[in-house]
């Protein structure tokens, strides 16, 4: 990654300063480069390779495209593959495939139906290279403190000891939520913490879609597996469980290997790769799906996981950042030769990312992961129930781009109404069965 180098006291002054350099950061600085603003970029971390998320849905090629990198060259490059379906297996042997239904690739819709499985590393190295091409000064560097009069952000200093100054900042610092924090906005939790442990296994060639691995009879919540081939010789590998499973692991002396190993050996496709690989260390992290609210002040904007943190399991999270990226940066567009964004703009932002994170966090929670629907109808017809309105309605949304207020509050209500629905039949299904417990 070619970087500014650290330096002792300085000032740097430009007129958007963007901390963070993942996707949402990058994308954001070049759109806003590409329509010649000047832009200062702050990432504090080099190492890419703990980034994870690299199965993307059916609305991420129309938004890498929008950055200049098409399918076809992410595949040519190595970076991708193509993703054409997901599979879901569960420890019964059964299984399922879930591919977008035709009548999205008619008009008017048109929408490509297949998309991609990405190298993370080789994607952002790909995008900051766009991002210097035309011309973004990106800094090594980690924001400490953040000057701000009321609600209006001054400037933002590091730990290398500059100090940025700009007309406009938007965050896109992911997990480290530097503005949420500094204005204390609301936040909105869905479902308990929990923690993804990873690696990748080198394979003589890979599938052209994702596959999900859910163990057990019906668990109260659900734990799972991926296997994504982010590239055509290897693939992806990863378990996802709540906090308190991993911890109550780690109480009982259990590594991270040891946890990790336990899970891949419940499916017979992983045998191989333990039996060829005496040691497995694998990356861990920890999330907490939210949505912030009032993601938007006078001068400020934020994006990406620092304003919505969707679940893996949605594939929604690449989209999220280039989506939120996208938008802030037409609203700055719009907003150049004026003191504050506009608050009707602003708010209509907001209002996006806060249906959109609630839709997806909401929809997953309540039919995949916690047991009422998906013990009612079982795991198998609970993946539709959650993937035909949430494919649906993420492929309406990128292709209408509802932006004012009319487009905004109408694409909101079809989500709430969805939303609603689905924790209606969730309540439902819960008093049946504590019913039904009850008669027995």
């Amino acid at each position: 990654m070619l970087c500014l180098p650290r330096m002792g006291e300085d000032s740097v002054q430009s007129e958007v300063t963007v901390i963070g350099g993942g996707l949402a950061g990058l994308g954001v600085s070049l759109h806003l480069a590409k329509a010649g603003f000047l832009v200062a970029c702050i990432e504090p971390d080099a190492d890419l390779t703990k980034v994870v998320g690299e199965s993307l849905d059916w609305s991420a090629p129309d938004l890498l495209r929008a950055v200049g990198l098409t399918m076809d060259h992410l595949i040519g490059e190595r970076a991708a593959t193509y993703k054409k379906h997901v599979t879901l297996k569960l420890g019964t042997g059964c299984d399922r495939n879930y591919v977008p239904s035709d009548w999205l690739g008619r008009p008017p819709f048109n929408v490509e139906l297949k998309t991609l499985h990405v190298d993370r590393v080789r994607l952002d190295e790909e995008l900051r290279r766009k991002v210097l091409e035309h011309g973004v000064k990106l800094y090594q560097d980690k924001v400490t403190q953040v000057e701000a009069d009321g609600r209006r952000v001054l400037a933002a200093n590091t730990a290398g000891g500059r100090r940025f100054t700009s007309q406009w900042f938007v965050d896109a610092s992911g997990s480290g939520t530097v503005l949420p924090r500094l204005f204390q906005l609301p936040v909105d939790e869905y479902g308990p913490r929990k923690v993804a442990m990873w690696t990748h296994f080198a394979v003589p060639e890979s599938s052209e879609g994702t596959t999900l691995y859910a163990d057990g009879a019906n668990p109260p919540y659900l734990n799972w597996t991926w296997e994504i081939p982010i590239r055509p010789d290897a693939i992806s590998v990863g378990y996802v469980a709540t906090g308190d499973t991993i911890k109550a692991q780690r109480q009982r002396g259990r590594s991270n290997e040891s946890i990790f190993r336990s899970q891949l050996a419940l499916f017979p496709r992983f045998q191989e790769f333990l039996e060829t690989h005496s040691v497995i260390s694998p990356f861990v992290t920890s999330f907490q799906c939210r949505v912030h609210r009032g993601v938007a002040g006078p001068n400020w904007l934020v994006i990406g996981e620092s304003a919505s943190m969707v679940d893996p399991m949605t594939s929604n999270g690449v989209t999220a950042a280039l989506r939120h990226a996208e938008e802030a940066a037409e609203l700055l567009v719009r907003s150049r030769h004026r003191e504050q964004l506009p608050r009707v703009a602003s708010a209509m932002y907001c209002r996006r990312v806060r249906d959109l994170g609630r839709f997806f966090n909401s929809g997953i929670e309540n039919v995949i992961y916690e047991w009422p629907i998906r013990s009612r109808i079982g795991p198998l017809a609970a993946g539709d129930v959650y993937t035909v309105p949430a494919w649906s309605l993420n492929h309406l949304y990128t292709r209408f781009r509802p932006r004012g207020v009319v487009g905004t509050f109408l694409f909101g209500f079809v989500l709430r109404a969805l939303r609603a629905s689905c924790e209606i039949y969730a309540a439902f299904s819960r008093r049946r069965s504590a019913a039904c417990e009850a008669a027995a």
